[in-house]
């Protein structure tokens, strides 16, 4: 009996073990291990995630297991960890659309490796002042993903540079449809890479943008952002990413 015991504790390991580890496609020649290194189910509270309103009455609480945003206007919730590449982030996203105020089905945009080129060591020096607004984070480097639906046309890709510009490469100015939501209460299961310059996001396994950086952002913060929006958010999970051996 004992040793059926000791079995089935071994495979309990393994399935866990199993759980924070898996390979990862980056593309036709490169598979990466990615090793879990934080994750939030929203099962317990939201003490590690920093939001940021532009209009009052906007609120991110905890409902249903599920980090709730309800924003009137710009929002920005911040993920309370400086985090290094090469990782990988993944989480489940739901724009709500059931007739409550600003369910408006758009904007499912993020910020990525975001810091403070004047405060390298201290992300929060002037982050705490900021309002939500996008315009608030122009002074910023960071990668950011505005996922368009809707009334917003547009899906994009930029990379802050740190001082006040937002450029954007032709490239990274999508329309068509198939790159916009298009409709809401479904999961948008979000992935984004960042491997050696590689930067990467997914929507639903679906390779939306896919850019070579020259002077990749190697660290910094991650936050939701969104406008005018009610939405879901759930199974965050950060992992580091290394070459399989």
């Amino acid at each position: 009996m004992k040793k059926y015991a000791a079995k089935f504790l071994i495979f309990l390991s393994m399935l866990s073990l199993s759980a924070q580890e898996k390979k990862v496609v980056i593309n036709d020649t490169l598979t990466v291990k990615a090793s879990l290194l934080y994750s939030d189910d929203f099962s317990g509270d939201i003490s590690k995630w920093i939001p940021q309103f532009e209009k009052d009455s906007s609120y991110v609480d905890l409902k249903d297991g599920k980090l709730e945003i309800n924003s009137k206007r710009g929002c920005t919730v911040w993920y309370d960890q400086n985090l290094e590449a090469p990782l990988m982030i993944e989480y489940d996203a739901v724009m709500v659309d059931k007739g409550v105020k600003y369910d408006r089905v758009s904007d499912l945009n993020c910020f990525w490796m975001a810091s403070d080129p004047e405060n390298p060591d201290d992300f929060y020096v002037n982050i705490i002042n900021q309002k939500g607004g996008l315009g608030d984070y122009n002074y910023l480097k960071l990668y950011y993903v505005g996922f368009g639906g809707r009334n917003n046309s547009t899906t994009r890709l930029r990379r802050y540079p740190g001082d006040g510009t937002r450029p954007m490469l032709p490239e990274h100015d999508l329309q068509e449809p198939k790159y916009l939501i298009q409709g809401g209460n479904v999961v948008n299961h979000i992935k984004i890479i960042n491997y050696k310059g590689i930067v990467q996001y997914y929507r639903n396994n679906q390779l939306i943008f896919n850019f070579k950086d020259s002077e990749p952002l190697t660290s910094g913060y991650f936050g939701i952002r969104t406008t005018i929006n009610h939405m879901t958010v759930d199974n965050f999970k950060v992992y580091d990413l290394e070459v399989i051996d």
